[in-house]
């Protein structure tokens, strides 16, 4: 189980509803060895692209500054689907062999495939894709 403030759930969503027609990205934050996020960064799609995303590597690492004086950690990496449901494509688990070869980062995806945009969380290690649950701390009822 992984926790995530409901505000940043929300930020992600509304990230991956603005880059349209594109697909969005970013990093999330929390907590070093915790699996609770407590930020979001957005990122642009260096790709540009509707059916893949490119995080630049200069912002990345603008944003792993900003995260350790905040004394916090990356703990994962966020992106939209544009026109397919969020299950890790084979290029996500191709990418996340790159960024994440321990499989210790959350890969969160956001499908804006139908009207109610939906956000999952996964863990992915060599090709073995394990779904998260996820927890909202601070959702309204």
């Amino acid at each position: 189980m992984v926790t995530i403030a409901a505000t940043v759930a929300d930020e992600m969503i509304a990230h991956a509803i603005r880059g349209l027609p594109d697909e969005a990205c970013g990093l999330v934050a929390g907590p070093p060895g915790a699996d609770h996020v407590e930020r979001f960064y957005p990122l642009r799609n260096a790709a540009a692209s509707s059916r893949l995303y490119r995080i630049d590597g200069r912002e990345m690492i603008e944003v792993e500054r900003r995260v350790d004086a905040e004394g916090l950690a990356v703990v994962g990496v966020m992106h939209s689907h544009t026109h397919t449901t969020n299950y890790p494509s084979p290029t996500d688990v191709a990418d996340a062999a790159g960024f994440d070869p321990f499989g210790a980062w959350l890969f969160w995806i956001v499908s804006l495939r139908h009207a109610d945009p939906s956000l999952r969380c996964y863990r992915i290690l060599d090709d073995t894709i394990t779904e998260l649950g996820v927890d909202l701390v601070g959702r309204r009822a």
